[in-house]
Formats: structure tokens, C-alpha cells, sequence
């Protein structure tokens, strides 16, 4: 696997933000007209990082909630009177309010296919007294449904659970100072257990559900290392299989096979998070995947294996901001405008498989987190544009599937459904540089990338070692 150097863009603004210190009360929930915003003055690029041209911003607006218990997602966002973020037209050196990245709310994993998904789920009781137990969803047949797995006594809600391709969920429970791991399954009217062992370490953390449906890791970071368990799939219950010097955190698949994971490491000393890939074929060999600038923090959100696709997050410009890349590729990182929201915060969570050799054209599915709440965003990185989309009542935010087709599956539940997916097609926005293979001088100051030869399983290189080139637009 070569890494990629990454697609031109800028090397400019957030797609997260800070939260403003001066806030401290919740949105009115009373429809009104939305927030105004303002631009603000963008500080300048981290040492080392090339500055290359940006498209045009395009306004952006949230969609209005859709009431009654069902999804509703034929159309995209309407504009119109509400709380909903908007886009200044002018410029104004007055700093402009900021939304935080909320924490992960406790949702739903998927296997790699989409067939299953597991969750931690509570019983109706007063808050406080809920028991949580764990339930698993089948995804791939005709009509979707759920089965509890209760034990005899409740989980904590700390719990941890992941599904595998055989339909069995793995379990992670904290019992003082150690982890335990199981398998559960549905045995007739009750739920089996099968323990696979413990692992003494006070915290630890399921990693996505390995490609192959048959492993799962879980990740023991330390300030100054953190370690690598495989705690489902191996022969001999929960061992070892890497350690990484430095606080590690994220975790991304880059392959089919489950060899190859991307982990977000902190240095032991300190200093920026830079996504290195860890080869699990070479006894859990460490390699640089993303150094876009010295001084840069460079996280890896999403991989595709199919097209190489990659979806980063990096502060090379002096805050964060979304972009994307090829892995393979001899091209700089690229950070559309379009995913740049005012009042929100993009973040993606499904890549639709399929497209070989044709990175820019696969629909990236991006939940979009505002005052208001939750909604889901689709986008390629060959169209300059921004879909945005009502959620169904109950999504599982952050939660869903692509089908090779380009139909998104996005599971929720509410109180007249307890277990559905919604389905959502993709926007047939794709302009004709991707078809052709030339893009238009002094549009996007990029080439295509779908030209390249396909990725290959080797070690990845810096990105800082790759050509940083790039047309340069005005502004």
C-alpha cells in the first residue's frame, strides 16, 4: 500500500470549530429565523504546508425536522424560516461562533457488509433505573429486525459491543480493573454466552469490526504506548498482536483483509497526532501514513479499499477542516469549501464500495451535527456540492451502509418502529471531468485521479514526501 499524497485544495479552514466561551444556554427550540453568521479572518497555514486553491464556497443550509414516526428522505433540505445555520454573503472581520464536535453518542455498529449490526440498548424504566442489555440487528434480508440478547442480570452502559458475520455480538465489560470479552448468541427463547477471556487493563476499546466478519481488536492506548488486542477471531481467546509507542486513538481500516489499520498516534514526548498504518502481516509493523505538515495534527477518518478514497481531518492550515485523498495517488491533500458548514460540523461515516480505480466518484455519506440536532449529508469529491437530507426519526446518527448501487441504508428506531432502515439513493451529480478524465483549467487546479494504477499492499509513505502542487486560484 503506497500512501497517497493527497488531492490540491487548501490547506485552509474548519471543518470543526471551536465551542464559544461565551455560550452557555441551550437553542430555542421555538421556530425563528436561523442564527446569522459571519465570516472569520482564517489564520495563516502551518509551517510547511503549501497553500493551494479552494473552490468556491457554496451556501449551506440544514434541513427542517420532518415530524411523524417515519423516514422521510425522497427530497433534499427545504430552505425556509427556523433555526437553521445560513451563510453571511459578506466578509466581516468579526470572529464567527463556532459548534464543537459533539462526543459520539452511544449508537449502532455495523459489520463491514452492512448484513448485521449490534447495539446497547435499554429496557423503558425511569432514568437511573433502565436496564441495558445488548441487541442484534439483521440487515440483509427482506425486512430488517432485532433480537435482544439479555442475560440474567443487566449491563453496565459502559459496555462495549460489535458484531460479527455469523450473527454472534461480541461483549466488552469493565469488572474493575480488567476487561472481559464474550460472545453472545441467541439460544432458543434465551441468549448463550461463550467467555473468551480477560485482559488486565483499566481502560480499552473496540475498534471497528475487522473487513474479514470474523475478528474484532480492541485498543489499550497509554500516554507513552498503547497496545493491540485481537479479542475475537484468534485461536487462543484475547492476545497481544501490537504495540505502538505513543497514545494511539481513531482506528481505520485500509484493506479487504484486516491486515492493514490505520490508528491516530501521539508521540511519546508530545507533540501532533499523525495516522500511521500498522501492519498486522508483519507482527503489527509501524509506518507514517499522513504528514501533510510538520506541525500539523493529520487524523484519518475513513478509508475505502475499493477506490483508495480517504477522508482526513488535519489543522495544516491552522485549524481543522475536512479533506479527502487517494491512497496511491502523487497528489497534495484536497479540502473542498463545500464541506466547510457555518454552525455545524460534518463528519463521514460510509464510503460506497465499488469503485474501482474511481475514487472521485464515490458518494460519501457525512452526518452533520448542529444546534438543532443531527442530519445526514451526501457528497462526492468530483462535484463542488453539498446534498443535505432530513434523518428518519430515530436514526442512529453516524450509523449506515452504502450498496455498491449508491443506495444509502441508514438503521433507526422510534416508538412506532423498533427496528428499520431507511433508504436514501444518491444524488446522480457527477460532472463531466470524471467522465473525460480532464478537469477545466483554473477550475479546481487538480487532475484526476482515476488514471492512477490501483492501490497495492506495501508500506505506506509520509505524505510529507509527496509533491505538494497545485494550481493557485485568487480569491
Amino acid at each position: 500500500m503506497t500512501a497517497c499524497a493527497i488531492e490540491g485544495g487548501s490547506a485552509g479552514a474548519a471543518a470543526t470549530a471551536e465551542p464559544d466561551p461565551e455560550r452557555g444556554t441551550e437553542p430555542d427550540p421555538k421556530p425563528g429565523p436561523g442564527p446569522e453568521t459571519r465570516p472569520v479572518a482564517e489564520p495563516g497555514p502551518r509551517p510547511g504546508a503549501e497553500p493551494v486553491a479552494t473552490d468556491r464556497p457554496e451556501p449551506q443550509t440544514a434541513p427542517e425536522p420532518r415530524p411523524g414516526p417515519g423516514p422521510d428522505l425522497s427530497a433534499p433540505v427545504r430552505t425556509g424560516p427556523g433555526p437553521v445555520p445560513a451563510t453571511a454573503p459578506e466578509e466581516d472581520p468579526a470572529p464567527r461562533s463556532r459548534v464543537a464536535a459533539p462526543p459520539p453518542p452511544a449508537g449502532i455498529t455495523l459489520t463491514a457488509d452492512g448484513a448485521y449490526a449490534a447495539r446497547l440498548t435499554a429496557a423503558p424504566g425511569p432514568p437511573g433505573e433502565r436496564s441495558w442489555y445488548p441487541e442484534r440487528w439483521t440487515l440483509d434480508g427482506p425486512e430488517p429486525y432485532a433480537v435482544p440478547l439479555p442475560l440474567d442480570q443487566p449491563e453496565e452502559p459502559d459496555s462495549e459491543v460489535a458484531p460479527l458475520a455469523d450473527g454472534r455480538v461480541l461483549i466488552r465489560r469493565r469488572v474493575a480493573d480488567r476487561q472481559m470479552f464474550s460472545l453472545l448468541y441467541p439460544t432458543g427463547p434465551g441468549t448463550g454466552e461463550l467467555l473468551l477471556g480477560t485482559v488486565e487493563h483499566p481502560e480499552m476499546t473496540l475498534l471497528p469490526p475487522s473487513p474479514d466478519g470474523r475478528c474484532v481488536y480492541a485498543l489499550a492506548a497509554g500516554e507513552r504506548g498503547s497496545s493491540l488486542w485481537l479479542v475475537a477471531g484468534g485461536p487462543r481467546g484475547p492476545e497481544e498482536v501490537a504495540r505502538v509507542a505513543g497514545h494511539c486513538s481513531g482506528g481505520t481500516w485500509l484493506d479487504r483483509e484486516g491486515r492493514m489499520l490505520a490508528l491516530d498516534r501521539r508521540e511519546p514526548g508530545g507533540g501532533p497526532v499523525k495516522a500511521v498504518a500498522v501492519d498486522l502481516g508483519r507482527w503489527g509493523e509501524v509506518t507514517p501514513l499522513l504528514q501533510i505538515a510538520p506541525e500539523s495534527d493529520d487524523r484519518l477518518l475513513l478509508a475505502d479499499a475499493d477506490s483508495g478514497l480517504l477522508l482526513i481531518r488535519s489543522d495544516a492550515p491552522g485549524h481543522d477542516r475536512l479533506g479527502w485523498g487517494v491512497l496511491g495517488s502523487c497528489l497534495p491533500v484536497r479540502f473542498p469549501e463545500c464541506l466547510r458548514l457555518p454552525e455545524a460540523v460534518a463528519t463521514p461515516f460510509a464510503v460506497q464500495p465499488g469503485q474501482m480505480l474511481m475514487p472521485e466518484s464515490c458518494a460519501v455519506a457525512l452526518r452533520i451535527d448542529g444546534a438543532q440536532g443531527s442530519w445526514v449529508g451526501v457528497w462526492r469529491p468530483t462535484v463542488r456540492r453539498l446534498h443535505q437530507f432530513a434523518a428518519p426519526l430515530g436514526w442512529l446518527p453516524g450509523a449506515g451502509c452504502w450498496s455498491r448501487e449508491g443506495v444509502l441504508r441508514l438503521p433507526y428506531a422510534n416508538a412506532a418502529t423498533s427496528c428499520g432502515v431507511a433508504m436514501l439513493e444518491a444524488p446522480e451529480d457527477v460532472e463531466p471531468s470524471c467522465v473525460t478524465g480532464r478537469t477545466e483549467d483554473g477550475d479546481d487546479g487538480t487532475e484526476p485521479s482515476a488514471a492512477l494504477a490501483a492501490p497495492v499492499v506495501c508500506k505506506p509513505v509520509p505524505l510529507g514526501q509527496a509533491p505538494l502542487h497545485g494550481a493557485v486560484r485568487p480569491d
